[in-house]
């Protein structure tokens, strides 16, 4: 079994060298970024990264901006550590997408502890979510955020979606997508089709270019 990745991003050389310890005691893979832009082309580069441990003050990037980097393109758990405690500053944090914050000075087993946690939560919820080229959608909540901008869906538009992401690079006839998405019990005409993707098109802004029109037979889901 492949070892779950973890990224700890901290300028302190003690500071990383103290959590990777722990946490490779636990099993896990540990990559270390001493700065915030070096954090974000290690995440970019390498897709199975599954957790981020994050500080807030890094030279070149800080873990602010890093956090808006990556919620552009993906959920990644983040766990955000922080030399003081502020609320607006955890306000701010959880406006971006962070799911878990920690104050300096911490121990490093409540902090492997936290991430065992918040990793659980995330496997369990992968399953309920789908995430591609900075589209996810929770089929659990019935949402979905495009660059982490939710978008209002119908009913329809929403299984439209789902069954385009699930079905990412494979040509879809117009029958196919009818009787998957619209049920066998749809008596309309393939038209309905072409009318709920002009609309998904739309409300998906650019990303709306990932749904390719097939002329004569139907649309290819390509980011």
């Amino acid at each position: 079994m492949d070892q779950i990745k973890i990224l700890v991003v901290d300028d302190e050389s003690r500071m990383r060298k103290l959590v990777h310890d722990f946490l490779a005691k636990q099993g896990y893979a540990v990559l270390e970024a001493e700065n915030g832009e070096e954090a974000v082309d290690m995440f970019f580069s390498d897709k199975n990264i599954s957790l981020i441990i994050l500080d807030v003050m890094m030279p070149k990037m800080d873990g602010w901006q890093v956090c808006r980097e990556i919620r552009q393109y993906s959920q990644v758990p983040i766990i955000m550590l922080t030399a003081k405690s502020d609320e607006r500053d955890e306000l701010m944090g959880f406006n971006l997408g962070v799911d878990e914050y920690i104050s300096k000075p911490f121990s490093p087993k409540i902090l492997v502890a936290r991430a065992e946690a918040i990793l659980r939560r995330a496997s369990t919820v992968q399953e309920e979510a789908l995430e591609i080229g900075g589209i996810v959608l929770d089929k659990a909540a019935h949402s979905v955020k495009i660059d982490g901008q939710p978008v209002d869906l119908s009913v329809k538009e929403f299984e439209l979606l789902e069954y385009f992401l699930t079905n990412k690079g494979v040509a879809l006839s117009r029958e196919k997508i009818l009787n998957n998405v619209w049920n066998y019990d749809y008596f309309g005409d393939a038209r309905t089709i072409d009318t709920h993707v002009k609309k998904l098109r739309s409300k998906m802004g650019e990303k709306g270019d990932y749904i390719k029109t097939i002329w004569g037979m139907g649309y290819k889901f390509e980011p």
